[in-house]
């Protein structure tokens, strides 16, 4: 058996720790002193690396990670991103002997070109890291590619099973979903995570992992067929009302809320 432990890294940034009694593996360590100071605390060995995308907030504590635990880095090698050890691609498989636990590779492009999410099928329930793509209640920014590759990233993520555990990379939720009820304001979904998400952070508590099924009733980048979110987006001259035309000006509206 595993855990998955939240490691809280700069402003709002988690590191995820999936961890026994003895071995850890951690995903997008953007800091190493937190991870060492985890694994210290809780005996616990560093036994691998994974990484969803490049940027500096989740890759910056791999090398001295590294110094002190010379273990494999799995994630898509890039020329900003030296320190991939196992190249990764849609399809491949990276297993994890120490924890029992294998996952697929999805390539999720939208934030970053060589993003990628890491997805446990054979769990109960399943698990998805996807670092920045999807986030609480909201997505992440397009800074490489099309906002059409980051709608279609969602889609796929969308038809993985409502029972997933989504474990994204920052504490965003409270955020998204004020943005989130001027969109739907009559979604009852919005109103609750508002509220549940209000207790939680009024106990310094983690609003993630949500769920595939959450998000889907409350994330308006999940509901670009939401009547009410069309209403909205018309009231402010969306022309066009297919699923690619909502998300792009929910993304663009979302970038200057």
């Amino acid at each position: 058996m595993f855990k998955i432990t939240a490691i809280p890294a700069f402003e709002d940034n988690y590191i995820w720790a999936i961890h026994n009694d003895s071995q850890a593996v951690v995903v997008d360590p953007g800091e190493a002193a937190p991870v060492l100071a985890f694994l210290d605390a809780h005996g616990l060995t560093l036994n691998a690396i994974l990484c969803t995308h490049r940027h500096h907030d989740h890759i910056g504590g791999i090398a001295q990670l590294r110094a002190v635990y010379n273990v494999p880095v799995y994630g898509r090698r890039h020329e900003k991103n030296p320190h991939i050890s196992h190249d990764l691609k849609e399809g491949d498989q990276v297993k994890l002997d120490a924890l029992g636990l294998t996952f697929d590779i999805m390539e999720v492009p939208g934030h970053l070109d060589d993003h990628i999410a890491f997805y446990a099928a054979k769990t109960t329930p399943e698990i998805l890291f996807c670092g920045d793509v999807l986030f609480g209640a909201g997505c992440g920014r397009s800074f490489e590619g099309t906002v059409a590759q980051l709608h279609h990233s969602l889609q796929r993520i969308a038809r993985l099973p409502g029972s997933t555990l989504v474990y994204c990379a920052h504490e965003y939720t409270a955020s998204n979903l004020r943005f989130a009820s001027v969109c739907e304001p009559g979604n009852p979904d919005v109103q609750q995570r508002i509220r549940t998400t209000g207790q939680l952070r009024a106990a310094n508590l983690s609003t993630v992992p949500s769920t595939i099924a959450q998000e889907l009733a409350s994330n308006p980048f999940m509901r670009c067929s939401a009547p009410e979110i069309i209403r909205t987006l018309q009231q402010r001259g969306l022309p066009h009302t297919s699923e690619l035309a909502v998300f792009t000006a929910l993304r663009k509206w979302r970038d200057n809320f």
